[in-house]
């Protein structure tokens, strides 16, 4: 007897050392590997005129980049804009010169815990960031808040939908974005141990305003079939780009059209 006791004692052991081993590395690595962050900036660099950076948040330490257009009627209308877990704001000044130039203005949101922003990146705080910056935009006299609308790429896109489910946005654009969090996770990740579920599917499901989903049909880190999920969900079909997850060229034109269809630019 004392011999199965001990053999027992000792699977037992040996099993408990296997859970905490797992749930270490399910719990631990999940963060660190969802929010891959770039060496923190000093200063952005040189600004366009017409562009202000601003903080944000209780602490007002959560910075946004307010692109505002050099001519056009004011109030202007906005694209609100989420980046992909390894990038900054400061990446996507230059390109939405195509949008200022355009007449709309832009609001680049940092998350928590990235570039200079202070705090944590999770679910809970990326969503509290996007939606102060929409509050924030809102209450800008040079910002129609009847034309706003949410524009994210790849976890960016989940951040756009959490906004969508938060405030009144006229429309939503979503460039190769997960359907959810759980459905990006290794097999053996169950969804109860999913951190930040970003559940951009519900959201969708839900009710939400007229969507426009780019994927790059090669994408080997978020599959197209999810894009294709999104879109049926939000009523219309993925646009496909010929690319991966990170070499996709933006398709300003297509966003431009989307917009001017739903009446947020003439």
């Amino acid at each position: 007897m004392r011999v199965r006791s001990s053999r027992l004692a000792a699977v037992a052991v040996v099993v408990l050392l296997a859970a905490a081993l797992y749930f270490g590395v399910v719990l631990g690595l999940q963060r660190p590997v969802t929010y891959p962050r770039p060496p923190r900036p000093a200063e952005p660099a040189a600004l366009p005129d017409g562009a202000q950076q601003v903080w944000l948040g209780p602490n007002r330490d959560w910075e946004a980049l307010l692109l505002s257009p050099a001519a056009g009627t004011r109030p202007f209308p906005l694209i609100i804009y989420t980046h992909g877990n390894g990038e900054l704001i400061d990446h996507w000044v230059a390109p939405f010169a195509a949008m200022t130039d355009a007449g709309v203005a832009v609001l680049l949101v940092e998350y928590p815990g990235y570039g200079r922003s202070g705090g944590r990146p999770s679910h809970h705080s990326i969503t509290a960031a996007i939606i102060a910056a929409y509050d924030f935009a809102r209450g800008r006299p040079e910002i129609d808040a009847r034309r706003i609308a949410a524009y994210g790429r790849s976890l960016g896109g989940a951040a756009a939908c959490e906004l969508a489910a938060a405030r009144p946005v006229a429309a939503l654009i979503l460039e190769s974005t997960f359907t959810s969090m759980a459905d990006l996770m290794p097999w053996f990740v169950p969804a109860a141990l999913v951190l930040d579920p970003f559940d951009s599917l519900a959201v969708i499901a839900a009710g939400a305003p007229p969507a426009l989903v780019l994927h790059g049909h090669r994408d080997r880190v978020i599959p197209y079939s999810h894009g294709e999920t999104l879109a049926r969900a939000a009523g219309t079909e993925p646009v496909p780009l010929p690319c991966g997850h990170n070499n996709c060229p933006r398709q300003w034109p297509l966003i431009l059209e989307f917009l001017r269809r739903n009446a947020l630019i003439d």
